[in-house]
């Protein structure tokens, strides 16, 4: 039996700016409310689905996704578009950079309830076993 991620929820401040910010960086869509939910679809069909609470009751959680390389710099650029800080590490040690961690690029930054999310483009461990592209540099590389 093959085991997969279907859906998480992603507790908010406010669930439809949340999945709105989520959704614009990757170039995802905002699916229709279902419930106290607002789902956003990755590219392997996870979902997730943003509901509102209470902001005293949301623990910061992290959420990584796995990018396409010739998407990354048109990501990167939405997210520089935000005006948020935005860190190549996930102890906030290096703002305004990417990592070019396994030989690929990543990025970290805040969403608007406090979760702290990533994109990369190299799963963590591969060791960049695939060849950088040697034109089209991200502008933060």
């Amino acid at each position: 039996m093959s085991v997969e991620l279907n859906h998480t929820i992603v507790l908010s401040r406010d669930r439809e700016q949340s999945a709105e910010f989520l959704a614009t960086i990757p170039g995802l869509e905002v699916g229709d409310p279902w419930g106290p939910f607002l789902p956003v679809v990755t590219g392997n069909g996870v979902t997730l689905d943003f509901a509102t609470v209470d902001p005293e009751t949301i623990s910061s959680q992290h959420y990584a996704f796995l990018v396409p390389e010739d998407e990354f710099d048109a990501m990167f650029e939405r997210i520089q578009q935000t005006g948020i800080t935005y860190y190549a590490d996930p102890s906030r040690a290096k703002p305004g950079q990417i990592n070019r961690n396994d030989g690929g690029y990543g990025v970290y930054f805040p969403d608007p309830s406090g979760h702290f999310m990533e994109i990369i483009t190299r799963p963590y461990g591969s060791g960049g076993k695939e060849p950088l592209p040697t034109e089209d540099t991200p502008s933060g590389g």
